[in-house]
């Protein structure tokens, strides 16, 4: 399996480089972080765990500068966005940032998406209702794949509306950077598979992770795709150990991405600790 890290990349953090620079060096294929553009002040919504709203939502760098500097500072460590709220976004300069990233590092950006979780934060910056946020999200990744595959283009739809345009740069492969989904409810599953390229549920999100995979392999069957061409990684929220990691292994996971604390003496104490699980598991393309 691919092990990556997903940082919680706050501004009292590791800085990026730094940061991808370890991975790289320790054997991890990728490193994730997150995005809030904001947390509004009102908290009205809860977060999804029921507990309080954790210190570092409020400290998030900018995912794209973030995985620029990560960029930067190493060669091969696929640097992900675990995940961009897209609907957060006006999306001709979204399609610029994830292009330019994606030209810029040979083709290392791994597009993680999603709709969030916070509905006062999408609704500070976006016209689109909470009831419609997949189907907007479905509209914004597919005028995303048009503007970079095509030279001339434009896109007409319910949410997202593009005069035919000259969008540049355009990303390595023609339809753009693997989109990768972080949606594991009902609704979100079953557009993950229809049209993502890859799926990332968190582990804490199932009683049973083994019933979650197979009911996904079944949707993306049921959407008349190969279950085999659409990856799985896997989100691992719980303490990783060599069992969980063994049993993911044994469930076809592509990927395991451990959850790292924020601060950064716990952040090299949590690298030190689960080295030995990386040096065992983890694999090279």
């Amino acid at each position: 399996m691919k092990i990556g890290l997903a940082s919680p990349n706050s501004d009292y953090g590791v800085a990026p480089g730094e940061m991808a620079r370890d991975l790289e060096q320790r054997g991890y294929d990728s490193l994730w972080v997150g995005e809030h553009s904001h947390i509004p002040a009102s908290r009205e919504t809860p977060h999804p765990s029921g507990a309080d709203l954790p210190k570092f939502y409020w400290h998030m760098r900018d995912p794209f500068v973030s995985l620029a500097l990560a960029a930067a500072a190493t060669t091969e460590l696929k640097l992900a966005t675990g995940v961009c709220l897209v609907l957060e976004h006006e999306i001709i300069d979204l399609a610029k940032s994830v292009a330019t990233l994606d030209e810029c590092s040979n083709g290392r950006l791994l597009f993680g998406v999603g709709v969030g979780w916070n509905k006062e934060e999408l609704a500070n910056v976006s016209s689109v209702s909470w009831s419609q946020r997949y189907n907007a999200m479905r509209e914004t990744i597919a005028a995303l794949r048009v503007m970079w595959a095509e030279e001339e283009s434009g896109y007409e739809g319910s949410f997202v509306n593009v005069a035919p345009s000259w969008v540049y740069p355009k990303p390595t492969l023609p339809q753009g950077p693997p989109v990768l989904m972080g949606c594991q409810g009902r609704v979100g599953l079953r557009h993950a598979a229809e049209y993502a390229d890859e799926w990332c549920p968190l582990d804490i999100g199932f009683r049973d992770v083994a019933k979650g995979v197979g009911w996904f392999r079944d949707a993306v069957t049921a959407a008349e795709r190969d279950p085999d061409t659409v990856a799985i990684t896997m989100y691992c929220f719980q303490p990783p150990s060599g069992e969980v990691m063994a049993r993911y292994a044994e469930l076809g996971v592509h990927r395991v991405v451990f959850s790292a604390p924020d601060d950064a003496d716990s952040h090299h104490r949590f690298l030190d600790r689960h080295q030995a699980l990386v040096e065992e598991f983890a694999t090279k393309d």
